[in-house]
């Protein structure tokens, strides 16, 4: 039996559709509820009404600067309300947002606008912008003031044109823009209890920052669709700081990365008498991370695995919980099959995850690179480059990355990127990176270089990489050797770095 996933596709969109449109539907109808509480000293708190006319004020200020639908908007936000709103207020319009991270660099910024051609660069106090700028800014004071403006209607039409766009590294260590179409929101309701068992009542707390995409998507567009209450963490809130948010606010839904989980563990936890089940996802938790939470709060971690181009598209779920040592299921609604050299593979054989192309949550592509978004894919499978096995029942147990991408705290990290900026330090030769596990639930990237007279001292190699590097990216680990080790056709076998690492 091929190992494919399918019972049956998902509902389609509507013909006319608007990715912020379906975000704020319930506002008209939950008017006074609380749809953000942002919690911290003075706690600040948005309406359902207050979002929806913050967002169509934003809309309405962005066309009248001119901007035309389907434009690039480049989003330089720090952690706070505006990058939703931003993004939200976008997409409205029509126009099409790119929330980066906020801890790139000036040279990292500038290769990305490069590819995009922005209209308008939407630019926080003390974040670096494209060098030259390539168009107009607009600060955070002039976005708040837009949300005075008359409110715009939401920009209607084909759910399969673009909404926006976000980054991912890849492979190369070039940046890719990839494509979301408005209808990647809709396909996002596949989670909703195929992996959150999420419903209006619900108070969802995510650890993360505004700008995160985790965030923005699992933290607050989700819960506002079905007409929950998102509640975020102040900005600086320490981890040791949130069992108590989560009691005292009465959270029912917990997400996080799994590191916050670690880190929460680290004091005694007080009674969660709301709180039903934790969400982790951005990276693989560790089973000993989930053990310990789940002896300790007596509340079970649902995780689910995604990727940039296609969000979460297998997860565990109330109810349905994955089997020890699995990833989960694909969710209903998915078409999902692990492929071989031939096609499909058997059942409880090894081979890449793929997605369907039938699959509403899948991007249109890379922005520019028609060559590289073909090259993904094996006829009607995007290949996520992954290795797993699928049973018979969907399972999907996780066997190892097809390729040498790193994951730092969820973000997908290039070793390549990495090395390209350590190499230019004039005491390393040749480098390799390559995530490494330090204990049982943690990894960092680790930095093999090979150096041009002696060893380099380390604070001036992480000197030399936070000059470069957004801080995630930066390796935590500098290893001198005396060669790097490689295969038949010269590459680099980073995973041998990564073994030999581990083993001492």
């Amino acid at each position: 039996m091929e190992a494919i996933f399918d019972q049956g596709a998902f509902a389609p969109p509507p013909a006319e559709f608007n990715m912020a449109a379906h975000v704020l539907a319930h506002a008209q109808d939950l008017g006074d509820k609380m749809a953000l509480s942002i919690l911290g000293q003075g706690d600040e708190h948005w309406t359902y009404s207050q979002l929806d006319r913050a967002v169509r004020g934003i809309a309405g200020g962005l066309l009248a600067r001119g901007l035309t639908p389907g434009s690039h908007v480049l989003m330089r936000l720090g952690n706070n309300v505006d990058f939703p709103l931003a993004f939200l207020g976008c997409i409205a319009a029509g126009l099409v947002p790119v929330p980066t991270s906020s801890q790139l660099t000036t040279p990292e910024i500038t290769k990305m606008a490069a590819v995009l051609d922005p209209a308008l660069v939407i630019a926080g106090e003390r974040i670096a912008v494209p060098d030259p700028l390539p168009c107009a800014t607009l600060t955070s004071a002039e976005l708040h003031g837009l949300a005075d403006h008359a409110p715009a209607p939401f920009d209607m039409g084909d759910p399969n044109r673009p909404a926006y766009v976000i980054f991912t590294s890849g492979t190369s260590g070039v940046a890719r823009a990839v494509t979301h179409a408005h209808r990647a929101i809709w396909a996002r309701q596949m989670m909703h209890q195929g992996w959150y068992g999420i419903s209006a009542e619900d108070r969802l707390m995510h650890a993360g920052a505004f700008n995160w995409t985790y965030t923005l998507g699992t933290g607050l567009m989700d819960p506002w669709s079905v007409g929950a209450t998102a509640l975020i963490p102040a900005p600086g809130t320490p981890a040791s700081a949130l069992p108590g948010l989560i009691a005292n606010h009465g959270a029912t839904i917990f997400a996080a990365a799994p590191g916050v989980y670690r880190q929460m563990m680290k004091a005694e936890l007080p009674t969660f008498p709301a709180l039903r089940h934790g969400l982790s996802a951005g990276e693989k938790l560790p089973a000993t991370t989930r053990k310990n939470w789940e002896k300790t709060t007596g509340t079970p971690i649902h995780e689910a695995f995604g990727m940039s181009e296609c969000s979460t598209f297998v997860s565990g779920a109330p109810g349905h919980p994955a089997q020890e040592g699995t990833l989960g299921y694909p969710q209903v609604g998915r078409r999902v099959a692990v492929i071989g050299a031939d096609g499909p593979v058997d059942f409880d054989t090894p081979g890449i995850l793929a997605v369907s192309n039938r699959d509403p949550g899948l991007m249109l592509g890379y922005h520019g690179a028609p060559d590289e978004t073909r090259a993904k894919f094996n006829g009607e499978w995007f290949l996520t480059g992954d290795t797993v096995s699928m049973t018979a029942d969907g399972a999907i147990t996780y066997l190892g990355r097809g390729d040498d991408m790193m994951n730092a705290g969820g973000f997908r990290v290039s070793p390549i990127e990495v090395e390209a900026a350590m190499t230019t330090h004039p005491g390393v030769h040749e480098a390799a990176c390559a995530e490494v596990s330090v204990k049982a639930d943690a990894s960092v990237i680790a930095c093999f270089y090979v150096p041009e007279d002696a060893p380099v001292d380390e604070g001036m190699l992480a000197t030399h990489a936070h000059e470069r590097l957004a801080h995630y990216k930066c390796p935590r680990i500098f290893v001198p050797v005396e060669a790097l080790p490689r295969g038949a056709n010269n590459k680099i076998l980073r995973r041998e770095l990564r073994a030999e690492f581990e083993r001492e």
